[in-house]
């Protein structure tokens, strides 16, 4: 059995305190690892060696930064089979999911942030004839960097790599659940000759190492992806600290289908937008917006499709559908399609556990789910389920589409399916989700600011929002003496 380490001052090394969680394989529920119970010991561990390190680091060129992160890029391509088969052992996706979109996105997200920091440029003003004022954007120093379960490895890295391009020491922390790609990113770290102690990689539970990274002095600044529950409580801490902080959190998304959409795309799509990953993305599209005079077409298509799902073994190429995290996730889900029954719900397709052959035989597996006749203030209907749990409902005329689509706490992405352009702008506008999507779904443009209203989280990352954020910015005014 695989001992995993953390990975403090450019050595992978045990915890402290020598205690360490079991890791469960999610496709067939056997305990695969041993991940490091770390708690504020080894956080303070390091804590030191990013503060030794970071002066050295924030002194070093751009040009020579962007290069480490490219080589780290070029290995994370190098190395794409066994991280893909790491992520898929870790996660319960499939293979093949992991192959042809988490790992591909590490690199390009290192790939992005390592050109772009050739060509960020800052902010300079002339005051009439009497000054020149600009700003400096300088690192923070360490900055911490929370992971969740779902994109372990795509999603840390969209993290560490704007923090490592602006010059700053990254302590990161990964899910428990998913410690693998993690520590692997660490190594490769290494071998792209990055100093000792500008990334460090501390593994452990929320509560004992998350919570001390979150609350420790030296660090900076916060970029957090996991439910909102969680982001409340590091707001409490880290607000009265006055850290910078991201909060990217939980959604509740909309996919919205008027009438005079591409039906054939727009039902290929809401597929995919509600059960990729098994559902376990913050951006699926969970609740399915019909308008009424396409519903019974779009209903009967929709049902069809979600029944025909392949479930299997995530290292299977023929499986569309993989396994749930872990047992207590798979139970919280199945209690939602109780609670839809409960709320005069009709379950169109699915509801229930699914029992595979051979390997996965004691696997977190779903089957693909469908409800209909929930009123949209239902709790089903308001609150993130994180699974293959997608809902059907009815709407009109555009302005109740928008009032369904609006009416949740969560505010993270939604998606629009007509071929009215100035239909498509105006539920644009009005729509309070912080990604809105218009004939299409997860279409990413890196360039762009990403992140979510209300609930869903405060802050933006991605594009030069990441570099603003992982720097400070001082405002230096010159006087234009005339003599």
């Amino acid at each position: 059995m695989e001992r995993l380490a953390n990975f403090i001052g450019g050595q992978l090394c045990a915890p402290v305190g020598g205690q360490y969680l079991e890791k469960r394989e999610p496709a067939t529920g056997e305990v695969i690892a041993l991940v490091p119970a770390s708690d504020a010991r080894d956080l303070e561990q390091a804590v030191a060696v990013a503060r030794a390190a970071f002066p050295s680091w924030a002194a070093t060129s751009v040009e020579e930064r962007s290069r480490f992160l490219v080589r780290i890029a070029d290995l994370i391509e190098a190395h794409m089979e066994e991280l893909a088969w790491a992520e898929s052992r870790d996660t319960g996706k499939p293979l093949w999911l992991a192959q042809q979109v988490d790992i591909p996105r590490a690199v390009r997200n290192f790939r992005f942030f390592a050109a772009g920091l050739l060509h960020f440029a800052s902010e300079a003003y002339q005051t009439d004839s009497q000054a020149f004022s600009y700003t400096l954007r300088q690192p923070l120093g360490i900055v911490g960097c929370i992971a969740p379960w779902n994109l372990p490895l795509y999603l840390l890295t969209w993290k560490v790599a704007p923090a490592l391009a602006t010059g700053n020491c990254v302590i990161a922390k990964p899910s428990e659940l998913t410690p693998t790609t993690a520590q692997m990113l660490a190594r490769l770290t290494v071998e792209a000759g990055l100093p000792p102690g500008v990334f460090n990689v501390v593994q452990g539970e929320g509560p004992a190492v998350g919570t001390a990274l979150v609350a420790h002095p030296e660090v900076r600044a916060l970029s957090f992806t996991g439910g909102t529950r969680t982001g409340e409580a590091i707001a409490r801490v880290a607000a009265p600290m006055f850290k910078k902080l991201t909060l990217e959190l939980g959604g509740k998304n909309p996919t919205i289908i008027f009438e005079d959409c591409r039906f054939e795309v727009a039902v290929h799509e809401a597929i995919r937008a509600a059960f990729s990953n098994q559902g376990e993305i913050c951006l699926c599209g969970s609740r399915i917006l019909v308008q009424s005079s396409i519903y019974e077409a779009f209903r009967r298509e929709f049902v069809a499709r979600a029944r025909a799902l392949r479930v299997g073994d995530p290292l299977d190429s023929s499986t569309q559908q993989g396994a749930l995290i872990s047992e207590q996730h798979l139970q919280k889900v199945l209690s939602y399609v109780e609670l839809s029954r409960q709320e005069g719900g009709t379950v169109l397709c699915g509801g229930e556990r699914l029992w595979l052959e051979g390997r996965c035989r004691n696997g977190y597996f779903m089957a693909p789910t469908v409800v209909e006749g929930l009123a949209p203030g239902c709790k089903v209907n308001q609150e993130e389920i994180f699974g293959p749990v997608a809902t059907l409902i009815p709407f009109d005329s555009e302005d109740e589409a928008i009032a369904y689509a609006n009416g949740t706490a969560y505010g993270l992405a939604a998606s629009v399916w007509t071929d009215n352009l100035g239909r498509a702008h105006r539920v644009a506008e009005s729509l309070q989700s912080g990604v809105v999507w218009v004939n299409c779904w997860m279409l990413r443009d890196l360039r762009t600011p990403f992140g979510g209203m209300k609930h869903s989280g405060i802050g933006r990352e991605g594009g030069w929002e990441a570099f603003r954020f992982f720097t400070e910015p001082k405002s230096v005014t010159i006087a234009l003496w005339r003599d």
